[in-house]
C-alpha cells in the first residue's frame, strides 16, 4: 500500500505566483462538479483540498508537495457557466501559462465523470491539451464509479473508449467515497515520478 503524506504548498492566482518547476509535478483537471477536491482528498488521506457542494470552488492553482518527492498540482475547473467572461479568461491564461511552463510536468490526470462520459467540454479539454502537444502525457481518471452499478462498469469503458478520448494508457475507475482504485492510481503516479 502506497502512502501519500502531503501539504498545500502554495495557491497560485497569477502566472507570476506559480512556483518554481523544481519537483515533478502530476496535474488534475476536471469539470468543475467531477470531483476533484474530494479525488486529492482520498488519494492523501487527508482534508487538505477544501470541498463544497457549489460548482467551481478552485479557482487557483493549487500545488500539494507529497512525500517531499514531488506535487499534486489542482487546475481550477472548467465549464461552470455561473462564472464571468472575464474571470474564466484569466483561468485561461493562468492555465496556459502553467502548461506552457512546466518542463517538470509528469501526468495530466483528466478527471472524467463515469456516469456521464466525455462530455463537450471535457471533448475541448483533450484537443487544448493537444494543441500543446501534451496528450501522450494524459491519463483519463473516471470519478463517481461507486454512482455506477460495477456489472456496468466493461461497457462504459468500451463506449468511451471508442468514443477516442485521449489517454496514455487505460483510464483508472475510481471512487472518493469507496476507495476504487484508489491504490492503482497511486501505483501509476509513483511509477511517474
Amino acid at each position: 500500500m502506497i502512502n501519500f503524506t502531503a501539504r498545500l504548498e502554495a495557491t497560485c492566482f497569477r502566472p507570476s505566483q506559480l512556483l518554481t518547476p523544481d519537483l515533478p509535478e502530476i496535474a488534475l483537471a476536471g469539470r468543475s462538479n467531477v470531483g476533484k477536491s474530494s479525488l486529492i482528498n482520498a488519494l492523501l488521506n487527508s482534508k487538505l483540498a477544501k470541498t463544497s457542494s457549489t460548482p467551481g470552488k478552485t479557482r487557483s492553482i493549487n500545488f500539494y508537495q507529497v512525500n517531499k518527492t514531488f506535487r499534486l498540482v489542482d487546475l481550477p475547473g472548467y465549464g461552470y457557466a455561473a462564472r464571468s467572461r472575464d474571470e474564466r479568461n484569466q483561468w485561461l491564461e493562468l492555465v496556459s501559462c502553467y502548461l506552457n511552463e512546466r518542463w517538470n510536468l509528469k501526468i495530466i490526470l483528466h478527471l472524467v465523470d463515469f456516469r456521464h462520459g466525455l462530455l463537450e467540454n471535457d471533448k475541448k479539454l483533450q484537443e487544448w491539451i493537444k494543441d500543446f502537444g501534451l496528450e501522450k502525457k494524459l491519463l483519463v481518471v473516471f470519478t463517481k464509479s461507486d454512482k455506477v452499478s460495477k456489472n456496468k462498469w466493461r461497457s462504459y469503458l468500451e463506449k468511451y473508449i471508442s468514443a477516442g478520448l485521449y489517454s496514455c494508457d487505460v483510464p483508472v475507475i475510481t471512487s472518493s467515497d469507496n476507495k476504487a482504485g484508489l491504490e492503482k492510481l497511486k501505483e501509476f503516479i509513483s511509477s511517474h515520478i
